[in-house]
């Protein structure tokens, strides 16, 4: 670390980001055409790196899976669009999978502010990110830290005193060999490379980060329950679409008509779950209830149950 002249930190980071991209060199000469052919043909590098941390992101889930049903909570941590994407990922949970409030949280350097404008300094301030993870996270959470670099003080921060706490840890990053990997429970180093724009993590480094949060956030909801096949039948109708997708899911997965799953639907009080439960059963809504909530809201297990 050094200094500018008006006498602030300087940092100059090895992570792949930073190094410049051959095949995007000289791109303010290119047509706009070409200058979108190279982005494109860059972005489908991303997909196959996220494709070979897929054992990593399966151990996190099933840390994230055994932490909620012990009654503890997976916190994000992260600055700038690595830290945004944390919050975005938490707030399209809810709608989706009706997740009580407590299951995750999103921690964004520099507070909500943040979210739509850069705060400087931010993501160096470790001691905030020590301070945040000390006052919110407990023994036997899980806290996923969210650096493009690897490197975040913030994000290192409360990583290092969520440990203290007691907490197991992750770190999604995209620098393979980033040297925080051995301060973790679980390392997902995605090897994304340089990039078009050099040093904008904005670009494949945060396109890898939102895949990997996707793909957690929705396998820890599989696991939990809160999908039966392929059908989110844990959703919060909050508007006339939604509504209607209750009844094409009820449709869908018990091969009844349109009639019999409004109806199903009504006697349930609006519960997805508890009407998918008496069509495939047979059971009435008390009897669904009961089942569903001896199998933790499994279907398949409430149906198991009522066979």
């Amino acid at each position: 670390m050094t200094a500018d002249t008006d006498g602030r930190a300087v940092v100059r980071i090895g992570s792949p980001t930073e190094r410049q991209n051959p095949r995007s060199e000289d791109l303010d000469l290119m047509s706009t055409r070409d200058v979108l052919t190279v982005i494109n043909e860059a972005d489908q590098a991303v997909a196959p790196a996220v494709a070979a941390v897929l054992d990593e992101i399966a151990a996190a889930v099933d840390l994230a899976v055994a932490a909620i049903q012990d009654g503890h909570r997976v916190h994000y941590f992260g600055a700038g669009t690595s830290g945004r994407l944390g919050v975005i990922d938490v707030a399209e949970l809810a709608p989706t999978f009706n997740t009580p409030a407590d299951w995750f949280r999103a921690h964004l350097a520099g507070g909500p502010e943040a979210m739509h404008h850069a705060v400087e300094n931010a993501e160096d301030d470790e001691a905030a990110g020590a301070d945040e993870a000390a006052a919110s996270v407990r023994a036997g959470d899980l806290v996923v830290g969210l650096a493009a670099s690897g490197r975040t003080p913030y994000v290192l921060g409360a990583l290092r005193a969520a440990r203290v706490n007691g907490a197991s840890c992750a770190l999604v990053a995209a620098d393979p060999a980033a040297a925080a990997a051995a301060e973790v429970d679980v390392f997902i180093g995605v090897d994304t490379g340089p990039e078009v724009i050099t040093g904008s993590t904005r670009m494949k480094a945060a396109t890898a980060q939102k895949l990997v949060l996707n793909a957690f956030s929705t396998a820890v909801m599989v696991r939990l329950g809160r999908v039966y096949s392929n059908l989110m039948i844990d959703l919060v109708a909050t508007n006339a679409k939604l509504r209607g997708r209750m009844i094409s899911i009820l449709m869908a997965a018990t091969d009844r008509g349109e009639e019999d799953c409004q109806r199903a639907l009504a006697e349930a009080g609006g519960d997805l779950k508890i009407a998918l439960v008496t069509l495939m059963s047979g059971a009435d809504v008390d009897g669904a209830k009961a089942a569903l909530g001896r199998s933790a809201g499994h279907v398949r297990r409430a149906l198991a149950h009522l066979a």
